[in-house]
């Protein structure tokens, strides 16, 4: 039995659900008044699907009404139409010279009520998610603001949506280390989600905009029966415990802590992409960001202008271990909805998540953005290895590799492509270049090519498309720790893998990229920054930046004619700069602003914008930034309010900083 409210009844009013024999579920609706016997009406009956432990375990009724949200004992949500049914109501004896027989009105309840119940239709589910929150089962259905919330003894609660009658999961939360029991979520008017459940032997009332626990109350943990209420003055929790019932009470105290300045992350920033602009009536356009940090999650957030001030939006916490990349399938651009784009995040343990961010302008948000996040895909090494066939015949793939760097690989569209797959570079700490494959429809990220040409730690990969005569050719080009950089074609081996693909429905072995097109000795240590900027004459300038503070850059030239490109596509070094010592300390970004035009950043916390010509890298301007440790820079340019094109800039590292 579970009792479930129902949007727009009068409170007297409550929806009783009741689990019976072989997966029937009757839906009751029960209402009382005082002085009168309560009333009884039949609603609907319908069918849980087949599972050894087949009854359900709570239940919630969709605002726009006709549907309702059921979660099952064996973890799975379920979608069940609940529209205008004509139920079969029966009234209990009404109340004669102030007394009332409870059971003979009772039994009488029971036997008029589900006389009729074979008369009414045994609905099967709209949508199943089987096994969502595992063998333990869900624990409660919730909705709020558009979007329903379930939660479950797995340790994490979900977030969904409706996608016509179709159940959608955009994403899932784990709270905190711990807490695999999570009981009930509540939303509160200032805007925080309170997740209630049991850590270990306490319950525990854990904030979701604060990441600390409020209320950590000794009990036993794990109570089936029990009740938490809180306000302003007193807060109390109920539970049974060996059959009795048991109470904690207790005064609310002020809180001695003030939090002046909320942080983003637990630890540095290893990287931030700008995701674009949003313009928003009344308000300066508001940059968002996306940002990766070693405390193992990825922020996104609006930083505004005015009142510069960073405004969290949502938090990403789907890795175990730090985020040290991030790519973005775009540029995104402005649509009717909002602000749109593919994130790609990698870092520890050989991990890549992918999310569909969806920003938009909001008057009922704090930060006047709204961000909805859908979770894609997610890809782990060792998941993958454990899926291979014969892998007791190959040497184990390293559980501690690391994605140092990412980078999409631009220009694969449906028209050279069977289907929509986007390909995605990354740098590898066991000394591989690997390419995977998304099906953004199907939820698929594959693994598809790879290289250990290198045979040390790569630290950068960029991906870059060259289209001339009406050929396009997909380039890369990695950096590793001995200042080498290695310039491949990938545009054999991405539509070999799509073909694949396409035949073998989402499944591959991954192939070989081959050897690389051409090696240029940058530095003669590590590079920890790498950037391709096109010409308008169909030219490269790679620039790089070493652990030796010195900036490299080449100009490259792809052959298309004559003999030499008979044999493939062939690279040519035009010219090359060195500048030694530009930095006194390691350079971790650098930009090509414009053909002429360089800036990088260093943790010697200077930014220093140069230009380049036939006489080599000529400093034009140094500026100080206050972030230390920096670990990565992002640039972008916009045309401001008089029509001025202008640059913008973004570092992280112990903190983040916006400059222009």
């Amino acid at each position: 039995l579970s009792w479930a409210p129902r949007p727009g009844l009068p409170l007297v009013s409550a929806a009783l659900l009741a689990s019976g024999p072989d997966g029937e579920m009757l839906w009751l609706d029960v209402t009382h008044r005082p002085g009168q016997a309560p009333r009884v009406q039949l609603m609907g009956r319908y069918q849980l699907p087949p599972c050894k432990q087949r009854w359900h375990t709570c239940a919630a009724f969709l605002p726009q009404g006709g549907l309702m949200v059921c979660g099952d004992r064996r973890g799975s949500l379920l979608l069940f139409p609940c529209g205008s049914s004509p139920g079969w109501a029966a009234e209990s004896t009404s109340i004669t010279d102030g007394s009332t027989d409870t059971k003979d009105s009772s039994s009488k309840l029971d036997l008029s009520c589900l006389s009729h119940k074979e008369s009414l239709p045994l609905e099967a589910p709209l949508s199943v998610l089987f096994g969502l929150h595992g063998k333990t089962g869900v624990t409660s259905v919730t909705c709020h603001g558009g979007y329903i919330y379930s939660t479950g003894r797995d340790g994490v609660y979900r977030q969904l949506h409706l996608q016509g009658q179709q159940l959608e999961v955009l994403r899932k939360h784990r709270p905190c280390k711990g807490l695999q029991w999570i009981e009930e979520l509540r939303f509160t008017p200032d805007r925080d989600l309170l997740v209630l459940g049991f850590h270990a032997d306490n319950f525990v009332v854990w904030s979701s905009r604060t990441g600390e626990n409020l209320r950590c109350i000794p009990c036993g943990g794990g109570h089936r029966s029990w009740s938490y209420c809180s306000s302003p003055e007193a807060e109390a929790f109920a539970f049974i415990k060996s059959g009795d019932v048991m109470l904690y009470h207790c005064q609310a105290e002020p809180r001695e802590q003030q939090v002046l300045l909320a942080s983003l992350h637990g630890r540095e920033i290893a990287c931030v992409r700008r995701l674009g602009a949003v313009e928003v009536p009344g308000h300066a356009a508001l940059n968002v960001f996306v940002t990766g940090s070693e405390d193992t999650t990825a922020c996104v957030l609006v930083l505004s202008e005015r009142s510069r001030a960073a405004t969290l939006l949502t938090r990403l916490s789907d890795h175990i271990s730090s985020v040290r990349a991030l790519a973005l399938a775009g540029p995104a651009g402005p649509s009717e909805e909002g602000l749109s784009a593919l994130v790609f995040s990698a870092g520890g343990r050989a991990q890549i998540e992918c999310y569909r961010l969806l920003c938009a302008g909001s008057s009922d948000s704090e930060s006047s953005v709204a961000c909805q996040v859908t979770h894609v895909a997610s890809h782990r090494l060792d998941e993958y290895w454990e899926r291979k066939k014969n892998r007791h015949k190959l040497v184990k793939m390293d559980p501690e590799t690391r994605y140092m760097s990412l980078s999409v690989v631009p220009g694969t569209s449906t028209e050279q492509l069977p289907t929509p797959w986007k390909f995605l570079a990354a740098a590898c700490s066991d000394g591989s270049v690997r390419v995977f494959g998304l099906l953004e429809a199907s939820r698929k990220l594959v693994l598809v090519a790879e290289s250990f040409h290198h045979q040390r730690c790569v630290l950068k990969v960029e991906a870059f498309l060259h289209a001339r005569a009406g050929e396009e050719r997909h380039l890369l080009c990695s950096a590793a720790t001995d200042g080498s950089i290695a310039f491949w074609d990938v545009t054999g081996p991405i539509a070999d893998a799509a073909n694949t693909l396409h035949q073998a429905g989402g499944e591959m072995q991954p192939l070989a990229l081959g050897a690389p097109l051409l090696t240029v000795r940058a530095h003669s240590c590590g590079v920890n920054s790498l950037h391709v900027h096109g010409t308008a004459e169909g030219r490269y300038l790679v620039a790089s930046g070493s652990d030796d503070g010195s900036i490299h850059v080449c100009l490259l030239e792809v052959a298309q004619a004559g003999a030499r490109a008979a044999a493939g596509t062939c690279l040519c070094v035009l010219e090359r700069v060195a500048r030694p010592c530009a930095h006194a300390a390691h350079v971790m970004g650098i930009r090509v602003l414009r053909p002429d035009l360089l800036l990088s950043a260093s943790v010697d916390q200077r930014l220093t914008l140069w230009r380049w010509g036939p006489g080599g890298l000529r400093a034009l301007s140094t500026t100080f930034f206050h972030v230390p440790d920096l670990a990565e820079l992002d640039c972008w340019e916009a045309v401001d309010a008089g029509g001025e094109l202008r640059y913008y800039c973004v570092l992280c590292g112990q903190g983040l900083e916006m400059l222009r």
